[in-house]
């Protein structure tokens, strides 16, 4: 399938179930409800039982005192503080857990609506899909976090490295500190950003394996990486589609960003475009994860129809053919004993034989 048909069935399966984008919309509205119940009105009350006078700390050179010596600060207000981080955290993980589940739920109607174009939208599937793949995708998360954990301390070794051989270089000669400076220093990039390309990559098609496969994290992730650098096309349309929205959301972000510089004015009209900025982002994406999963379908499973049927139902249908077998084939053998009695008894009742 090219690239054209690929990115006009993610559109086609999106705009038809644009039920997605709404829920993707509640869930932002929630979230900032939920900062304001369970943040702000904790913090509210906290400064009122604390007393807490902010009154003094309009100078900046009273700002910049309390960050060279924080240690008053935090004596004073160390309850404070620890309620601050409480709820914070509380809602960070609040705030995780509900959009992992609106993500797996969408990815079930997205895979669904691939698997079987004729299904439509509704509210029982989505709660359904969401939790039959909450738990994978939890883990498969984990998975990916500890893989982007271990390229940036690779790219710290590296950076440190390259700046331990700059700051020689610079004892002997600075324009040769410079040169080197400025050469390691985009090869860093270079390596930093094919890194993350490569395993953004292997993330999104690795979900993709996840439902339609029903691999475990590690598998998922490994059968990706294989199928990517099976099909190298698969990449290099991930990276456009992620250029695209890149391109789109600092678009979105040169319009939105006026209005904040217009007094009062500006902060009220800001407010519902960038509600509608991010309902736009979230179109954006829920478009690349069909366009991803769509691709990743018609090039391997399509293709591959018997990998569709799982092991163990494959494994029960030929248990079931094989009982069914058996006992056809006993039959002949339990009729024999019952035919020679029967020719017996006729051969007894014989008038012929008798005489």
């Amino acid at each position: 399938m090219s690239y054209s048909e690929t990115i006009k069935n993610g559109f086609r399966i999106i705009n038809s179930r644009w039920q997605l984008i709404v829920v993707q919309a509640a869930m932002m509205l929630l979230n900032c409800a939920g900062f304001f119940i369970i943040v702000g009105i904790p913090l509210g009350i906290a400064f009122i039982i604390f007393g807490l006078d902010l009154t003094g700390l309009a100078g900046v050179k009273d700002i910049m005192a309390i960050i060279k010596n924080p240690a008053e600060l935090v004596s004073k207000y160390f309850g404070l503080i620890l309620i601050i981080i409480a709820c914070f955290l509380f809602y960070i993980i609040l705030v995780t857990t509900a959009g992992l589940y609106v993500f797996s739920g969408s990815i079930g109607i997205i895979g669904g609506a691939i698997a079987d174009p004729s299904s439509k939208f509704s509210s029982k599937s989505f709660f359904s899909e969401a939790r039959r793949l909450f738990f994978p995708l939890m883990w498969y998360s984990l998975l990916i976090g500890l893989i982007f954990l271990a390229i940036t301390f690779c790219l710290s070794l590296i950076g440190g490295g390259i700046a331990a051989v700059v700051s020689i270089a610079r004892s002997q000669d600075s324009t040769l500190a410079l040169f080197l400076g400025i050469f390691f220093s985009l090869v860093l990039a270079l390596i930093g950003l094919s890194s993350i390309l490569c395993t953004l990559a292997v993330t999104v098609y690795g979900i993709a394996v996840l439902y339609f496969r029903g691999e475990g994290s590690f598998a998922s992730f490994r059968t990706a990486f294989h199928f990517l650098w099976n099909r190298q096309q698969a990449f290099w349309l991930y990276v456009v589609l992620l250029t695209g929205y890149v391109l789109l959301s600092f678009f979105i972000m040169l319009i939105v960003y006026p209005f904040n510089l217009i007094p009062i004015i500006g902060t009220i009209i800001s407010f519902p475009v960038q509600i509608l900025s991010y309902i736009v982002q979230s179109y954006l994406g829920l478009i690349i994860l069909a366009i991803i999963f769509n691709f990743y379908y018609e090039s391997e499973i399509r293709q591959n129809p018997a990998e569709e049927i799982p092991a163990a139902e494959a494994t029960s249908d030929s248990m079931h053919r094989e009982d069914i077998s058996v006992p056809e084939a006993l039959e002949p053998d339990q009729s024999l004993p019952e035919m020679e009695k029967k020719k017996q008894d006729e051969q007894q009742n014989d008038p012929q034989t008798l005489q």
